[in-house]
């Protein structure tokens, strides 16, 4: 049996030995509404929602411990101590949603704009994307159970021209985002912790409790991003993926049940040696049976120009 799947979407005083929850910033989590519907109705419940942990300001008493693409060497050094001592000195803010993300809620409705520049100190900051996830209370995902059950939801994608993307999936992580399986997670679903999909990448900064700081190559095409030693592979249905032009429907699915810490081939790395190395991932694109739970995210990293998202009224 599949454990859980999650809906993501997207467009995309310190305690010690913890990957911490910050403090500098209060979180509030942006309120949305959805539908539950059986044969005798529908039901409007109370939801939230939280953006994703690679997102969010990593700090050590107001000293960035993350800056652009690269961690900083003081506290997070590119070694398995170095991993460590992050967790346990650097911790995830609050988010500020609209002035930091360009993400906001009204009603029934989730808007993520592209591009968000803001000026939190004297520095003006560019913010690309985003992935948020639905909430099932301030500190747990909501997680879908759609066997034998509907589920609807409505987009304006409109505004996505060309080459942009954004995205409504399912993907198997945690409920509390880790904190229960990973002692060194303190901050959790509420903070956005836990992300894992189908292609196993390598630029979560988190993976299992730990700063995935070891073998960190920042990016040379994105000012914000890296890549790091672990991955982070899980199964992943995408249900939406699409522009204002066409879009896309897809299955990946995974030989392992629930979220699993990757490395080298495991993940899908191309091995030089062998050209049929991409196939030997964990999340190989094997058959599965779809009786799994959920999580859903609405991302829009790295693609949107604009979006907005009606949440989904499922239904026995």
């Amino acid at each position: 049996m599949w454990s859980k799947v999650l809906l993501a979407l997207a467009l995309g005083v310190n305690s010690a030995n913890a990957q911490l929850a910050g403090t500098l910033q209060t979180e509030m989590h942006p309120p949305i509404s959805m539908k539950t519907c059986t044969t005798s109705g529908c039901t409007e419940v109370a939801k939230s929602i939280t953006v994703d942990a690679n997102w969010r300001w990593l700090e050590d008493n107001g000293v960035n411990c993350f800056t652009g693409n690269l961690w900083d060497q003081t506290n997070c050094p590119s070694t398995a101590e170095g991993a460590k001592n992050c967790v346990a000195n650097c911790a995830l803010e609050g988010a500020n949603y609209e002035k930091s993300f360009g993400i906001t809620t009204e009603g029934n409705k989730l808007k993520l704009n592209f591009i968000t520049k803001s000026t939190p100190g004297t520095e003006l900051l560019t913010n690309v994307g985003s992935r948020t996830y639905l909430m099932g209370s301030d500190s747990k995902y909501e997680m879908f159970h759609l066997k034998n059950r509907e589920f609807t939801f409505t987009v304006d994608g409109s505004k996505l021209g060309c080459g942009l993307n954004g995205a409504l999936y399912f993907v198997e992580m945690q409920a509390d985002g880790g904190i229960a399986s990973y002692n060194t997670n303190k901050a959790g679903a509420k903070f956005g912790t836990g992300y894992c999909d189908a292609q196993c990448p390598h630029d979560i900064k988190y993976i299992n409790g730990l700063a995935n700081v070891e073998n960190w190559v920042p990016s040379e095409t994105d000012p914000n991003a890296g890549t790091g030693k672990y991955g982070s592979c899980c199964f992943e249905m995408d249900i939406w993926e699409a522009n204002g032009i066409s879009q896309a429907y897809t299955p990946h699915t995974c030989s392992t049940v629930g979220q699993v810490e990757c490395t080298g081939t495991e993940c899908g790395d191309i091995d030089d040696t062998n050209p049929n190395s991409r196939y030997r991932a964990s999340a190989t694109r094997t058959a599965a049976t779809a009786t799994r739970t959920a999580t859903a995210f609405l991302t829009s990293t790295a693609r949107a120009q604009s979006s907005t998202w009606t949440p989904p009224s499922p239904s026995p």
